[in-house]
């Protein structure tokens, strides 16, 4: 393994190169060479990437309710922006896996991805100390939890518009993306609410998930001016 590399990828140097081999270890890799799993820093790294998003979350956002800060944490730290970071990093080009995860899967599980994301996180806490693992997790967390704290106002437009509608009973509510232009770097979609088949509003995001959140907004309001 050229550590190196993997080192210019996450921008911290290991004094203890172990750490970071153990780190990149995958259960399938260790059951079958004897070595040993990233299982307990997954363990450790996962409490560090909690305690360290929270901190900034509280000291940067301030105006943000503990609901609200609760939520935009969970963004971040999920399995889905974790994945993320591995694949930024290249790490499924420097990961340990067995020979069933290598030749079954013709990607890296995405789970097996994110777990290595905590893993090096615990080796540089190990190795170099919290405030050289802080800055790997905001290195790479501290835009899109900005970006999460802007939609966090959308974040509930689906479930208030899923109650006003649903007052007089159960009725069926669907979200379709109608259209999606540009790049994949710029990507633009469009997505329409229906109500019973019938079309409340159209919205545009840059994710599917945003569009859909403008949608039901436009929805809201459109019901209010009723």
């Amino acid at each position: 393994m050229n550590f190196e590399k993997i080192e210019k990828e996450i921008g911290y140097e290991f004094k203890n190169k172990q750490l970071l081999e153990t780190a990149l270890t995958h259960t399938s890799y260790a059951y079958e060479n004897k070595k040993q799993s990233n299982e307990k820093l997954e363990f450790l790294g996962d409490s560090i990437l909690e305690f360290v998003s929270s901190e900034y979350i509280y000291h940067n956002y301030p105006n943000l309710k503990e609901g609200e800060m609760t939520k935009v944490r969970a963004s971040v730290v999920c399995e889905d922006s974790l994945q993320k970071i591995a694949k930024m990093h290249n790490f499924s080009d420097f990961l340990y896996l067995g020979k069933s995860e290598r030749t079954s899967q013709k990607e890296v599980r995405p789970a097996i991805m994110a777990d290595s994301i905590e893993a090096v996180i615990a080796a540089i806490f190990l190795d170099g100390g919290l405030e050289e693992a802080k800055k790997f997790i905001l290195n790479n967390l501290a835009k899109p939890i900005e970006n999460a704290t802007k939609n966090i106002g959308q974040k509930d437009y689906k479930t208030v518009l899923q109650e006003v509608l649903q007052k007089n009973g159960n009725v069926d509510i669907e979200y379709v993306i109608i259209d999606e232009k540009g790049p994949d770097h710029e990507k633009v979609f469009t997505a329409e609410v229906k109500f019973n088949n019938k079309i409340l509003a159209i919205g545009e995001g840059k994710s599917k998930k945003q569009a859909e959140m403008e949608a039901a907004q436009k929805a809201l309001e459109n019901i209010k001016k009723r």
